[in-house]
């Protein structure tokens, strides 16, 4: 699978930022924290902000098994997922200029319920690493009474495409030469020093996947 384009996956505006290179796309998917999963309930739009993961070409996300938003996901619902990482700021000469550097991800299709015991714990096995790789050996698996509370639906990443903007602001040609500031302002999510809980146990160091944390 070399392309992930469709006639609804097409970017129509600004068309030159869009990339359907699967590369591309599990990359932006494996870097983002938190996906927004959309879809249409009963007539009104809903949106769920959730941890996401990528195993191969699925995209898995969960919540609560009580959750009537995600019940209705796994009853063939078209979805619609969407991740973006902001990398700049992009200060232009003019006001109608301005911008921000981005990589994002938006894709298409119907998610199906994890139902199978080994797969699910698989999945949040991978949900936890995700977050922090390597936490999952750490932390004590889900329990039976865990794993009933939660639903993992699984979405196939066949129909999908990444928008990105890079580099400086593009102003118009006249406003070269007003004696504004222009350029990029960098961002980056950056980690800070871990905090213990104050009911650690005496001797437990932090892991060095949180010591040396980076996406």
């Amino acid at each position: 699978m070399s392309t992930l384009q469709t006639e609804r996956t097409t970017v129509k505006r600004l068309a030159k930022r869009g990339n359907y290179d699967r590369e591309t796309i599990v990359a932006i998917l494996d870097e983002a924290l938190i996906c927004h999963v959309a879809f249409v309930l009963e007539g009104s739009p809903v949106v769920i902000p959730t941890i996401h993961t990528r195993i191969d070409d699925t995209l898995y996300f969960h919540g609560s098994a009580a959750s009537r938003m995600l019940r209705s996901l796994r009853n063939g619902v078209e979805t619609c997922v969407c991740v973006t990482l902001l990398d700049g700021l992009v200060m232009a000469r003019s006001a109608f200029h301005h911008s921000m550097n981005y990589r994002s991800v938006v894709i298409f299709g119907k998610a199906t319920e994890v139902t199978d015991r080994d797969e699910k714990l698989r999945v949040l096995a991978a949900l936890v690493d995700h977050v922090a790789k390597g936490r999952s050996l750490d932390a004590r698996a889900p329990n039976e009474p865990e794993l009933k509370q939660t639903l993992v639906l699984a979405l196939p990443i066949t129909e999908a495409s990444a928008k990105i903007r890079t580099g400086g602001p593009i102003d118009d040609e006249e406003d070269y030469t007003l004696p504004i500031w222009a350029g990029v302002l960098p961002l980056k999510l950056m980690p800070q020093p871990p905090i213990a809980d104050e009911r650690l146990a005496p001797g437990i160091e932090e892991p060095d996947y949180l010591t040396n944390y980076r996406r």
